[in-house]
């Protein structure tokens, strides 16, 4: 597994599934975000504060009703955040 080296910064109420959908768009993710802190592992819901260590994930590209196709994904960070 590779990381990103980037950071999400929990907020109260948060679960590993909400994170990877906010970070990946798809809550599938999750597993990935598990092994990647496993310090952290056995939290079912975040009080506010944690940092997840995002890993970058392989998803399937889909583009054109063409499947096969993989591309590493890495979460970006808007323009306006930089």
């Amino acid at each position: 597994m590779t990381l990103s080296g980037q950071v999400h910064y929990c907020s109260a109420g948060e679960t590993f599934d909400i994170v990877a959908h906010k970070e990946y768009g798809d809550e599938n993710f999750a597993c990935e975000l598990l092994n990647a802190n496993p310090s952290l592992s056995h939290i079912p819901i975040f009080m506010g504060g944690e940092v997840l260590e995002l890993p970058v994930v392989e998803v399937v590209n889909v583009q054109d009703g063409l499947r096969g196709f993989t591309d590493n994904y890495m979460p970006a960070k808007a323009p306006w955040k930089e």
